[in-house]
This record gives C-alpha cells, structure tokens and sequence, in this order.
C-alpha cells in the first residue's frame, strides 16, 4: 500500500480517445485525481461517474486533472462510454492486475456472467504534481465511495489551509 507522500508508481494507460494518459506528464495546479472502477458491469459505478461529469467544471476549476481507470479492455470501456453519460470524463482501461495491486486496489473475480474474470474494487487517489500520494480511499465494494462535493469542499481546504497530507507514518 503507498502511504501518503510517498511516490506512486509510473502509470500509463490507454484512453478510449485513442490517447495515452501517464501519470508522470501530469502537471495539476493541485491534484491528480484518479479514480478507479469496477468496469462496465456496475451499475454503482455507472451512478458514481455519471455525478463525476456534472462536477468536472468545478474540479477543474480547482487545479485538478481527473481521470477513471478500470481494468475493462478497449471494447468494454468504449461500450462504458457510449451507454453511460459521462462524454467529458477521460476514460483509461486495461490496468493491470499487478498494478492495481501496487496501487492498493483489491481485486475481485466474477461472480456474475456479465462480470469480466478480475477486476478490481473501486478507489481514488488524490497525487500531487511531484507524484507523492496525497490521500486515497480505498474500497472492497462498489458501495461508500467518497462524494464529490465533500471532496470539492475538502480540496477548498487544502488548498486555502495548505493542509498538509496525512498518515504517512
């Protein structure tokens, strides 16, 4: 697990644009934010990502780049896409097992015929510029993930307070 103000490891990940988004080109006035979910298959993360395109203004506006990673394959996060309404979000697919284990995410098999074989749990991850964690939040289900105005307020904070991170002891 990477504990706050230690370094997150080097990630690149397609993007359905046909891009290639890597971590290390990142540069936020505040934040990267980077969201991991569970694939085309949740409806919980249809839900959450959905309430993400109505508040990237708001997060942009604050200095923070966003991203959504899942390890779905190019076809499954396309299909995400066109059946969910999330048209601004920048969306990343085919995250490695090995790496969402580096990351912290907990990694479930299917249950389920419309499940892919693995995928991993939800989690989201604030990163400073210089790639130190600053918080994240982890999940082993799809539920109680962190709301967007809490964040957006908790961001506010940080950024008025120069709040800095924590647990990293």
């Amino acid at each position: 697990m990477i504990k706050p103000t230690e370094k997150v490891p080097s990630l690149s990940i397609d993007l359905i644009n046909g891009t290639r988004w890597v971590l290390s080109d990142q540069r936020p006035d505040q934040f990267t934010m980077m969201i991991f979910y569970r694939g085309l298959h949740c409806p919980v993360c249809k839900k959450y990502l959905e309430r993400l395109q109505t508040k990237l203004t708001e997060f942009t506006d604050l200095g923070v780049n966003v991203i959504a990673i899942s390890m779905d394959s190019e076809k499954r996060a396309k299909d995400t896409y066109e059946k969910w309404d999330i048209e601004d979000v920048p969306l990343g697919y085919g995250l490695d097992e090995d790496t969402a284990r580096t990351i912290g995410l907990y990694i479930s098999h299917a249950i389920k015929e419309e499940e892919p074989e693995v995928f991993s749990e939800p989690g989201l991850l604030l990163i400073h510029s210089d790639r130190t964690l600053y918080s994240s939040s982890i999940q082993t289900m799809p539920f109680a993930r962190p709301e967007f105005d809490a964040l957006i307020k908790a961001i506010k904070f940080v950024k008025d307070e120069n709040y800095p991170a924590r647990g990293g002891k």
